[in-house]
């Protein structure tokens, strides 16, 4: 990585890490823009460049880099296994990491219906570096199957995410708990991809 990505990766951490500090200090509906800027020693319009709104910032403090986590969960399982479970597992295992920030900060994004909207959305991160993993291991040139795959995954994260953070009686601004296991919901979602990986790398071996 270049000075010029570093600085660049630096700021963007001490934006989402400002806006998080701050959502949790004074609650998310309370943070300017211009403070989450002020807080991270930058102007609103280098906020800007990074993110497109309050809410964008506070979530990825607690979804950071999760995209190339799981592209690395992905490579780093063996080449033998079945495609389908290989990625099913690298979701499952990123998706059920609380991470640093823990439970305040998923307790705080649950109750607030943009933060929420904002999380489920974060899903569609992990398509392409998702997709250049499995065109690896598929050994496909031709990549339209993989990102098809990929795009498909995100697409089902998402829809598990969402019926996780759920408000209670379908009220867009209830309180939500959490409902049933995140990796049931994830697992749930995935298996019918599964004849989908299983027909690619049928293919590959023929």
């Amino acid at each position: 990585m270049g000075l010029r990505e570093e600085k660049k990766q630096a700021t963007r951490e001490a934006l989402r890490e400002a806006a998080l500090r701050l959502a949790l200090e004074q609650g998310p509906d309370n943070v300017r823009v211009d403070d989450i800027a002020e807080a991270a020693g930058v102007s609103p319009r280098t906020y800007n460049n990074y993110f497109s709104s309050r809410e964008q910032a506070i979530v990825a403090a607690v979804t950071a880099e999760r995209e190339s986590r799981v592209a690395e969960a992905v490579a780093s399982r063996p080449a033998n296994l079945r495609l389908a479970d290989v990625v099913t597992e690298a979701i499952v295992e990123q998706y059920t990491d609380p991470g640093e920030h823990g439970r305040d900060a998923l307790l705080m994004i649950t109750t607030h219906p943009a933060l929420r909207e904002a999380f489920a959305g974060t899903a569609v991160a992990i398509e392409h570096p998702l997709a250049a993993l499995i065109a690896a291991r598929l050994g496909d040139h031709d990549d339209h199957v993989a990102h098809v795959l990929a795009a498909s995954v995100a697409a089902a994260v998402r829809v598990a995410l969402h019926r996780w953070i759920r408000p209670a009686g379908g009220s867009a601004s209830g309180l939500v708990v959490p409902s049933g296991s995140l990796s049931d919901l994830l697992r749930a979602t995935l298996a019918p991809l599964a004849p989908a990986f299983d027909a690619a790398e049928n293919r590959r071996k023929s």
